[in-house]
Parts: C-alpha cells; structure tokens; sequence
C-alpha cells in the first residue's frame, strides 16, 4: 500500500507573520515532520497551493500566496481556486492511482475549509484518508474547537484521525 502526503494550502499567510493562524507555533513543526518522513520514504507528495482572488493574502505570485516548504525535486504542485483540490485537479485522484498510490495523509490549512472538502474529495476518488492530530488549524478564538468538531465529523465519514506517530509512508 503505497501512501502519499498532500500538503494543502500551507502557505506564507496562513503559517507566517502577524495574520497567520494562531496555532502556527504548533502546527508548523507537525507539517514539517510528516513532511520529513514523506520525503524519507520516497512518497509521493503534492503541495496544494490556494490561489485567492485580487487582493485576497493568497492572490497568486504574491508573498502570502508562497509555499512555506519548499517542493523537493519530483514533488507534485497543484494549484486550486476552490476548498476540494480533487475537485479543482480533475485529474488529480487518476494521476495518484498511476503511482500505486491507495492512501492519502492530508494535513495543512484550514481545517473546516480545504482540509475537510479535501480529505472528503479523496474519499470519494476511492482513498483511504488519514488526517492526523494536529497537522490541521484554522483562524478563531475557537480554533481549537473547529479543529477537533472537523475530526469528529471526518472520522464520521469514514476518515482515520490518527496521531502523528501512526503516520507511515
């Protein structure tokens, strides 16, 4: 069974200076780790970059709209305007199959937002989904609270919410 990482929207506006979320602290070293053991067992991962509209923090080819993570050679960057990334990259779920690819570890931002849509559009391409603890955040005073209710309903809709220490690529 071969897994791939998609790392959605995790970019310069939502995880870097005064707007970004207020977990950055803490989600940004989870992203980074999975991404780490991604790239350490030669995984297929995809950088999903948001392309908001003119004057939005993520208008493209501006600072916010940059990726955090630099992709490493071979990795996969797909762009999207809407929260789905399979539904924005109708070739997307085909192209994963090709590789061998059967589960998909999503994890970035925003939780009630292009995770949930995201991981939702990967179940119904066929994947099975991991979305694990703390490799999601969201805007808000309770951030924390949208956090944990997407979990809850993700895990409803047939999603595994696992720890990090779960993860295997």
């Amino acid at each position: 069974m071969k897994t791939a990482l998609l790392l959605v929207d995790t970019q310069r506006n939502m995880l870097e200076g005064d707007d970004a979320i207020p977990a950055t602290a803490e989600v940004t070293p989870v992203l980074r780790r999975l991404l780490e053991l991604a790239r350490a067992a030669r995984a297929v991962v995809v950088h999903v970059q948001n392309d908001g509209s003119v004057g939005d923090p993520d208008e493209p080819h501006t600072q916010g709209w940059e990726l955090v993570f630099t992709p490493a050679d071979g990795e996969v960057i797909v762009r999207k305007d809407q929260p789905d990334t399979f539904a924005a990259n109708a070739g997307l779920g085909a192209s994963l199959r090709e590789r061998g690819v059967e589960t998909v570890v999503v994890a970035g931002m925003q939780s009630e937002f292009c995770i949930e849509a995201t991981s939702r559009g990967a179940r119904n391409e066929g994947f099975e989904v991991l979305l694990p603890r703390g490799a999601h955040a969201t805007y808000g005073a309770t951030a924390a609270d949208v956090s944990a209710s997407v979990e809850d309903e993700l895990g409803a809709a047939g999603v595994w919410i696992v720890d990090l220490a779960a993860v295997e690529f």
